[in-house]
């Protein structure tokens, strides 16, 4: 950012320009810190992002240095600690309010114990509390640095200790400068020499009695060498008022391919002044950029002009010359932290940051950006009562984490037979690796899946296919990187800082406690309910999504009710019912559904309005499968059951946020003689058992990604293959090969005839039906004019009788066996297996052509398996039982699909077989500690199991 006129000046001094509004956030306690000083360093709770601002608890340094050797800002090297890490050593000293101290000593190679020849530049700090709740950054949530210096001569401005300084026109400015020896040292206020002496120190009182963007600029010369150091302040006069363009909305307005008028908004005016810095204008402050205001003083605005037609421009508000933010309406943002990470394959060409011009998170523009050109342009949305959604976190469905890769594998959803997909959040969230529950900007898609277009992309496939898309949204509440938040925040307050009474967006508190996390959106507000309307209208319009999956509505409330917030509430209702009028003023057609979870009577009358409830239904299943029938009634599944006449329940049986059905099975199966639920073979039949008294309710219904394949892994599942809750959120392994297992085969098989039955044959959307789901002998009774529908199923762990209950005698088809029965006696008692399971229907469906029967037939060349030990240590023992001569291969993966080592790869006569891997690889090195995967494959089938090294 330094005057072309003069020398080029260092990245690290370009880095030094652009510091918090309130100075530097750390402090020596000498000009000129060198490598091999000891020195005491200041920290200033009050200054860069205030996360500690009024703190009095223990505060610690998590800090290292950045080299030459580093690649950037965040390559921190010789780090003291691991985080969250409490020591003496990083341990600051209270010396008063805000202000605390700490010591590096001997010095800085000694403290951080750098060896070899290691230049350091800089001294890096992040400040927290001992529990990590509060952390102290730099303006934007960026890293703090201090500068450390070489030997030799050097010079440097103390005073201003900001860049830009925003003054008054007419205030006096006080300079202090320094060189780090005695030498000629010079100040200058753009090009005209106001003093100079033979000194190591300087200072000038400077009058800005003139308007716009002036330099300050220290020159140092020994004779031998002319060093220089230069900050900017800008004199503002009056705020320029002006009536904001007709049409003009928050955000950027675009006009033509050269021209575009951005606007902030603040309801409450009182901010004073606000710039618009970007790369149009080298991030500096110019009075070209110095943004009109409304008379109401509501809105900033500024017009854009000669723009290049599709270039990408970075922008930021700079607002009272203290707090820099993205546009809260941007498309697109750029990230100094993790857009890094992001690879090229998933994001092509993705802008870098500015980096050395700015702080925090950059909102991006672009005029004349290219229409993307939709394909399918007559999609109808399916019938409510025949929704067989897909929930999926692309995160975890896809080993690239990318919206391309998942539309590759919308081939295998039309064969489940689904009708409906349920994006997990895609706008622009806290990091790249989340659920997705942070949000930030709510107009911007997260780079980590993909571009805009290849959202869209993806859109316009599933279209294609008839295929709806539902995108999960988080309106309950926002995180600190919003800069809705940011405008009126106080990060001394409460545990993490909190919004301020007069954020005209947020609630000061939380009002419905216990459930609360980020910040929480006022629902009463009119700038919530114009924020809201515009983000829903967004996604619909842009992108084509076809509804909204919103997450805890039970929070759009600032009341507190009984039985922590589920009791009948009439303002919420209304908050509710006001935003999905505007949806539907949008697309009529649109869903609206909603994670509530309130009482029945509160939900009536959403459902009645139009309004899709989930309904969690996960223990009762699981109950059910794992054969603990006392608790497995699954009544709940059914709409009626809550005396609804619409059928607008979405019950579940597993979620993003429920525990993984057959993770329980395997651990806590229930058994009785020989039949157990806790082996996989009978754990999978189970789920087969479930899904038949799932998708034949009727009513909409809902899939957690591979639940049709018997995903295993615990939803507290931890990289390392441990189980803690702390891991909730973290990456699942990714397990396509589980399609593989005939086994899981044939559950994936059972699910797409249900769908298949649920979405084609009327009767599954009747009205006219009953049902027994209590109990071990569970029974669904559907009555349609062309068809009547009999489902039994034994849960219990031994045979049982049922009474069938037929609703006519004669003729009955069974569906997964393909038979048939002549009843007389319609309630003459049926014996079934523990986990059997039968449908069926007075008029025969079509065929499904897969040879289904209980108890299971498995396919000719048939092995067993198993391994032990597992969870190992040094390596474990696959026992094969191979049932006829035939290839076998075992073979070793990690959770990414990699090859790790080959076991065997042979023909093996019949017989018992036991193989060992010793934890050595196909490189030959040692494999790491962490979750594997054997897989052993005889003639058609493939059996695989998990391997924990430890």
């Amino acid at each position: 950012m330094g005057r072309r006129l003069y020398p080029a000046i260092s990245l690290l001094l370009l880095l030094h320009l652009v510091t918090g509004a309130h100075g530097q956030v750390v402090t020596a306690d000498r000009n000129f810190p060198r490598q091999t000083d000891g020195i005491v360093i200041t920290f200033h709770a009050d200054r860069g992002d205030g996360g500690l601002m009024g703190f009095d608890g223990d505060v610690y340094a998590h800090t290292g240095v950045i080299t030459a050797e580093s690649t950037g800002p965040s390559d921190w090297k010789f780090v003291k600690t691991s985080w969250g890490q409490n020591t003496a050593a990083t341990k600051l000293d209270r010396v008063s309010e805000d202000k605390y101290r700490l010591t590096i000593s001997p010095d800085i190679n000694g403290y951080y114990g750098i060896t070899g020849e290691a230049e350091v530049l800089q001294l890096a700090f992040v400040f927290r509390s001992a529990n990590n709740s509060r952390i102290g950054r730099d303006a934007g949530g960026a890293d703090i640095f201090l500068q450390i210096y070489g030997e030799g001569l050097h010079a440097r401005i103390i005073s201003p200790d900001i860049s830009p300084l925003i003054v008054s026109e007419g205030e006096t400015v006080g300079i202090e400068v320094a060189a780090s020896e005695q030498c000629n040292l010079s100040i200058f206020i753009n090009d005209d020499e106001v003093l100079s002496d033979f000194s190591t120190e300087l200072s000038w009182q400077h009058n800005a009695d003139e308007t716009g963007q002036h330099w300050i600029w220290v020159r140092a010369d020994d004779g031998s060498s002319v060093v220089y150091d230069s900050v900017y302040y800008f004199a503002k006069g009056d705020v320029p008022v002006a009536e904001l363009p007709k049409g003009a909305l928050p955000g950027v307005n675009y006009i033509d391919d050269h021209t575009a008028v951005v606007v902030l908004h603040d309801p409450p005016g009182l901010k004073e002044h606000v710039f618009l810095t970007g790369d149009f204008n080298d991030w500096e402050l110019r009075e070209e950029w110095y943004m009109n205001r409304t008379p109401a003083g509501t809105h900033y605005w500024v017009t854009l002009s000669d723009l290049e037609p599709g270039r990408e421009y970075g922008y930021q508000f700079l607002i009272d010359g203290e707090l820099r933010i993205a546009d809260p309406y941007t498309h697109k943002v750029l990230d100094p932290w993790h857009d890094k990470y992001i690879p090229e394959t998933t994001y092509p060409g993705l802008k870098p940051y500015p980096e050395g011009k700015t702080t925090g998170i950059v909102s991006v523009l672009q005029t004349a950006r290219e229409e993307y050109q939709w394909e399918s342009t007559a999609f109808e949305l399916p019938d409510i009562s025949d929704l067989v959604i897909y929930e999926l976190l692309i995160r975890d469905f896809v080993g690239t984490s990318s919206i391309n890769t998942v539309k590759d594998t919308l081939d295998y959803l039309q064969r489940l037979g689904v009708n409906a997909i349920q994006l997990m959040p895609v706008n622009e969230f806290e990091g790249n690796d989340s659920w997705g529950y942070n949000p930030s900007f709510y107009f911007a898609t997260d780079k980590a899946y993909g571009t805009r277009e290849d959202y869209k992309r993806f859109i316009d496939e599933c279209h294609k296919r008839g295929i709806a898309v539902i995108l999960d949204m988080v309106l309950n509440h926002s995180f600190s990187q919003s800069p809705l938040v940011q405008m009126y925040f106080d990060p001394g307050a409460g545990q993490y800082g909190q919004p301020t009474e007069d954020n005209p967006w947020y609630n000061e508190v939380c009002p419905h406690p216990p459930w609360c996390w980020g910040y929480d959106f006022d629902h009463e507000s009119p700038y919530t309910r114009e924020f809201v309307d515009r983000v829903n209208r967004y996604w619909l319009e842009e992108f084509r999504f076809d509804g909204f999956r919103f997450d805890f509505t039970k929070g759009f409330t600032n009341n507190q009710t009984a039985n922590q917030g589920a009791a009948y509430d009439a303002s919420r209702i209304a908050i509710l019912k006001r935003m999905a009028d505007r949806i539907w003023e949008v697309n009529e057609d649109a869903l609206v559904i909603l994670e509530h979870f309130t009482e029945n009577s509160e939900e009536t009358v959403l459902a009645e309005y139009g309004m899709l409830l989930w309904g969690n239904m996960n223990y009762n299943y699981n109950e059910a499968t794992m054969g603990y029938t006392a608790g497995s009634n699954l009544t709940g599944a059914s709409y009626r059951s809550r005396g609804w006449d619409v059928p607008h329940l979405i019950a579940y049986m597993e979620s993003h946020d429920e525990e993984r059905l057959m993770y329980k099975n395997l651990q806590w199966g229930n058994s009785s003689g020989g039949y157990d639920t806790s082996r996989k073979g009978t754990a999978l039949r189970r789920m087969e058992l479930a899904a038949t008294f799932y998708f034949t309710i009727p009513g909409p219904k809902m899939i957690w990604q591979f639940g049709e394949l018997g995903y295993d892994y615990s939803i507290n599942h931890c990289p390392d293959g441990t189980i803690s809750e702390d891991c909730r959120t973290a990456r699942k392994p990714v397990r396509w090969d589980y399609y593989d297992d005939w086994q899981r085969r044939r559950l994936f098989d059972v699910y797409s005839m249900l769908i298949d039955l649920k979405k084609t044959q009327p009767v599954f959307g009747t009205g006219d039906f009953e049902t027994r789901l209590s109990g071990a002998m569970k029974s669904i009774h559907l009555n349609h004019e062309e068809n009547r529908v009999a489902v039994l199923g034994n849960f219990g762990v031994t045979p049982g009788d049922i009474n069938p209950r037929f609703q006519q005698p004669g003729t009955w088809y069974e569906f997964f066996s393909g038979g048939e029965i002549e009843v007389d006696d319609t309630e003459a008692p049926l014996t079934l297996q523990p986990g059997e399971y039968r449908l069926y229907s007075t008029v025969e469906f079509p065929p499904h052509g897969i040879p289904l029967s209980s108890p299971a037939v498995e396919p000719a060349n048939s092995f067993d398996a198993s391994i032990y030990p597992n969870p190992s240590r040094e390596g474990v023992h696959i026992k094969l039982n191979q049932e006829i001569k035939g290839d076998v291969s075992v073979r070793v993966y990690d959770v990414s699909g990699r090859l790790v080592s080959v076991l065997l790869n042979q023909e093996l006569a019949p017989g018992f077989y036991e193989v060992s891997w010793d934890r050595s690889t196909v490189t030959g090195a040692r494999a790491g500690n962490g979750v594997y995967i054997v897989r052993v494959g005889s003639g058609t089938q493939v059996w695989s199991d998990r391997v924990i090294l430890f």
